[in-house]
């Protein structure tokens, strides 16, 4: 477990349009603005295994539950992955399993070219699919998305030619900040 968050390099929140660059004090600080019985969130890492630059999610998920056990409630792993055909049910099932609990989205994106491999959080929900013309639910309280490639006019073929190297670099980053926001340090160190 130690060895996820010394491979997490944290960065300065650089703010923009609502959106800072992901780090582990940051997403303490979006926490701290929920009721203290919502923490710690459910995490919901959506994406699939099939295409390499929208792994991201399971990826996380599947690192995440190596890490934390069941010190965290994951949904969306390598394993059971959430995407666009179980994703309503998905939702339906968090908002009756964990009713009062927040929920954190983290999905894989499309963006420019200078911002690949970059990770970004913000307050309020993301839209799955929204790069590839999929009209799904917007789902999560806290969303962190990761670059995974340049958009151009063909979105699939984007997610397709994403570099796993880029992929595996934002799924440590993203699990390092989750962990250490999201559970005491005893947790970790055991």
């Amino acid at each position: 477990m130690d060895h996820l968050k010394s491979r997490f390099l944290p960065v300065r929140p650089s703010k923009t349009a609502n959106t800072a660059v992901l780090d582990s004090q940051y997403l303490k600080k979006l926490l701290a603005d929920f009721p203290a019985q919502s923490i710690p969130p459910v995490i919901l890492c959506i994406g699939t295994d099939r295409i390499i630059g929208d792994c991201l999610g399971p990826l996380v998920g599947t690192m995440l539950c190596r890490a934390a056990g069941k010190d965290l409630t994951v949904y969306g792993t390598l394993q059971h992955t959430v995407h666009a055909l179980n994703l309503h049910e998905t939702i339906s099932h968090i908002k009756k399993k964990h009713p009062d609990r927040i929920i954190v989205a983290v999905d894989a994106s499309l963006g420019t070219y200078e911002h690949i491999g970059t990770v970004f959080v913000r307050p309020g929900c993301l839209r799955p699919g929204a790069g590839v013309c999929k009209d799904l639910p917007a789902i999560g309280d806290i969303s962190i998305t990761g670059i995974a490639n340049s958009e151009s006019s063909q979105p699939y073929l984007d997610l397709q030619t994403s570099r796993l190297a880029t992929i595996s670099a934002m799924a440590d980053t993203i699990c390092g900040c989750i962990l250490d926001a999201c559970l005491p340090q005893n947790v970790l160190t055991q």
